[in-house]
């Protein structure tokens, strides 16, 4: 597990190879992760929008932005924590995520990023 805490929210990450699969005739790997949001602050914060940064170790990066986390956007209060899962497919057997939530403190009125903490992804079959 990976953790980071910024301006007292803190991530956790937990990833779990899932397997692999052709899609379009080509072998994919697929990886879950678990996140889990709490909130350390005296504040309530709202999680707004996500930004991944994909990495395989074929050298591809893959870019995503989206509203929320698989559809929601979490208010959480201070104590609060919230979980959600959810996965990629790489190329390779080997590959990193990283990224933030866009998010914004309901006592300040302000939006602030929080940074998610580099987490690799590895196929346990193909590790020496």
């Amino acid at each position: 597990m990976v953790t980071q805490i910024t301006r007292g929210i803190k991530i956790s990450v937990l990833t779990s190879f899932e397997g692999t699969y052709f899609k379009n005739y080509k072998l994919h790997f697929a990886f879950s992760y678990e996140i889990t949001i709490e909130n350390h602050s005296k504040d309530s914060v709202q999680l707004k929008t996500r930004h991944w940064e994909i990495l395989d170790s074929l050298n591809t990066v893959e870019i995503v932005d989206g509203e929320g986390v698989i559809g929601k956007k979490p208010v959480l209060k201070p104590g609060e924590k919230h979980t959600y899962n959810s996965g990629c497919l790489l190329s390779s057997p080997f590959g990193a995520m990283s990224g933030y939530f866009n998010m914004i403190n309901f006592t300040t009125t302000r939006n602030f990023k929080v940074i998610v903490p580099t987490f690799k992804l590895s196929a346990p079959f193909a590790l020496n």
